[in-house]
């Protein structure tokens, strides 16, 4: 990830803000149980976007520290802690390549806990996780944690209605399911293991309801933005795709994978 353009600055940092889905309570439940977070502890979530896992988190602890490549996504997580009022969060500039640097800041066996929200997927995964032990303490370790299948990559007629228009707007198959397939999954899991973490898994599925507009802007999120001249007729576009519907249901699936060192 380091070094790359993922697209994900400028305009695009507040749709994803404000349309990525965030993480249920129950989620930061399993992962605060699974490594026995406490006051005193240090989480690092890597990959931290605009905060939507780093914010919950850090109720939870002593300190947390939001890590991203992207500057614009660090700046508006910074303005979402000050509007939740979450004042023990850090946020530092740096990508999964640089999470051995770590060392030399927090030192060995100190971070309770690297977390990893809808983001595997743009990572150097098997270094990365080899990278967390030696800052974790014992009973700490990583959490992998996905957030659902793309909205166009579901089963409904909507969905699909969406991914055939994306299809020929992009010019090309959407098949890339962003960490959250199951070979994805399993690929994780060894990882984990590979890295010599105790693995476990667990989930939390739930319900989205969605507006119109709530839709646009999950896919305005995740995909190049359309010129701003061109946006009501590109809505208009998405519209006819899915059968002229106003409110959608969107199944989420968040798929939670525990790596415990002993």
């Amino acid at each position: 990830m380091a070094g790359v353009d993922l697209g994900f600055g400028g305009e695009g940092v507040e749709f994803y803000h404000r349309y990525r889905h965030g993480y249920p309570a129950a989620v930061i439940d399993i992962v605060a149980d699974a490594f026995k977070l406490s006051p005193q502890d240090v989480v690092v979530d890597l990959g931290c976007g605009t905060g939507q896992l780093t914010l919950p988190i850090a109720r939870r602890v002593r300190a947390a520290v939001g890590m991203d490549p992207e500057p614009d996504m660090l700046r508006r997580a910074r303005q979402a802690a000050h509007d939740a009022d979450v004042p023990n969060v850090s946020w530092l500039l740096g990508a999964d390549t640089d999470l051995p640097a770590l060392l030399g800041l927090f030192g060995k066996r100190s971070i309770a806990a690297v977390t990893i929200g809808q983001a595997l997927h743009w990572m150097r995964c098997d270094e990365l996780l080899r990278s967390v032990g030696p800052l974790v303490r014992p009973g700490g370790g990583a959490a992998v944690v996905t957030n659902g299948t793309p909205l166009w990559l579901q089963e409904s007629s909507w969905s699909r209605g969406l991914r055939e228009f994306l299809e020929r707007w992009l010019g090309k198959k959407l098949t890339y399911w962003c960490g959250t397939d199951e070979q994805s999954q399993q690929r994780y899991r060894e990882a984990l293991a590979l890295a010599g973490f105790e693995v476990s898994s667990a989930a939390v599925d739930y319900v989205a309801e969605l507006s119109f507009d709530q839709l646009v802007g999950g896919v305005y999120s995740a995909m190049p933005l359309p010129a701003l001249d061109q946006r009501p007729a590109f809505a208009e576009q998405i519209r006819a795709a899915v059968g002229l519907q106003d409110r959608f249901s969107e199944p989420v699936h968040v798929a939670i994978l525990i790596g415990r060192i002993p």
